[in-house]
C-alpha cells in the first residue's frame, strides 16, 4: 500500500473510531503494524494535523489538516444528522457505511462546539424495525445508473408474470415501504417504475446508453409532473 493511501485510511480511522482510540485498535483498522502506525501518526502532525495523546494512552484528532474548516448553523446540522440517520437506516450496508464516514468527516472538519451540536443533536431516527434488505447488489445497481449501462432483468410483476426486459437504469428511489428503480424500457420505449423486490437478477448487457441518463431523467420528471397535475379522472383513464 502506498504511504499517502496509508495515512489517508489511518486519517479516516481517526475520524470514525471513538477517541481515544489505541495504536492497536488503529493498526486493526488500516491493516498495519502498530510500529507503523506510531510512524504515521508523527507522518501525519509533521503535515499539519493536530493528534491529542501518546503511546499507551490512545489518540484523538483534533484538527484535521485535510479537510477545509466548515461552517454550518445548529439548525443545518441537525439537518445534516438527520438526513445522514435517515440514510443509516434505510440504505443498503454500503450507503449505511458511507453515510457514516460522511458525518465522521464533516464533524472532523467542525469547532469544537459545533462537534457537540452534531454528537448530540436533538433530532434524531427510530424505528423499531429495520427495513427489509434487498436481495440485488445494490451498490452494482447504483453503479449501472451512473456508468449508464444497458441491464439485462427478470422481472415478476403484480400479476406473477416473470419477463426478460433490457431497460436503460436511471435512477432509485426510496419509498416508505418499496425501492423503486427508474428506468426506460427497451421493449416499451418508455419510462417504468420497477419495484426493486421484483428484479429477481440483472446483468449489464455490455452496451452503453451515454450520455443520455441526464437528459432522461429531466424527461421523466416532466411527465411525472405532468400526471401529477392531470385531473384524477383522466389519470384513471
Amino acid at each position: 500500500m502506498a504511504r499517502s493511501d496509508r495515512l489517508l485510511r489511518l486519517l479516516q480511522a481517526l475520524r470514525t473510531l471513538p477517541h481515544p482510540v489505541t495504536a492497536v485498535r488503529l493498526a486493526e483498522e488500516t491493516g498495519v503494524s502498530v510500529r507503523t502506525i506510531y510512524r504515521d501518526i508523527d507522518g501525519l502532525r509533521a503535515a499539519g494535523a493536530t493528534i491529542d495523546g501518546a503511546t499507551g494512552l490512545g489518540y484523538h484528532l483534533v484538527e484535521d489538516m485535510a479537510l477545509p474548516p466548515q461552517t454550518f448553523s445548529r439548525v443545518e446540522i441537525e439537518a445534516l444528522v438527520l438526513g445522514l440517520e435517515e440514510v443509516k437506516h434505510v440504505g443498503d450496508p454500503k450507503l449505511a457505511r458511507a453515510a457514516e464516514a460522511v458525518f465522521a468527516k464533516i464533524t472532523a472538519t467542525l469547532p469544537e462546539r459545533l462537534q457537540l451540536h452534531a454528537i448530540h443533536a436533538v433530532n434524531g431516527i427510530y424505528r423499531p424495525t429495520a427495513p427489509a434488505a434487498p436481495s440485488l447488489d445494490m451498490a452494482a445497481l447504483r453503479s449501472a445508473c451512473w456508468q449508464e449501462d444497458v441491464l439485462a432483468i427478470r422481472y415478476t410483476d403484480e400479476k406473477g408474470q416473470t419477463t426478460d426486459r433490457e431497460i436503460w437504469p436511471l435512477s432509485i428511489l426510496y419509498l416508505e415501504n418499496a425501492l423503486i428503480l427508474i428506468a426506460k424500457c427497451c421493449r416499451r420505449k418508455a419510462f417504468r417504475r420497477f419495484r426493486i423486490d421484483r428484479i429477481k437478477d440483472f446483468s449489464p448487457t455490455g452496451h452503453s446508453f451515454r450520455p443520455h441518463r441526464v437528459a432522461l431523467l429531466r424527461e421523466f420528471v416532466s411527465q411525472a409532473q405532468a400526471e401529477e397535475r392531470r385531473p384524477s379522472d383522466t389519470k384513471s383513464r
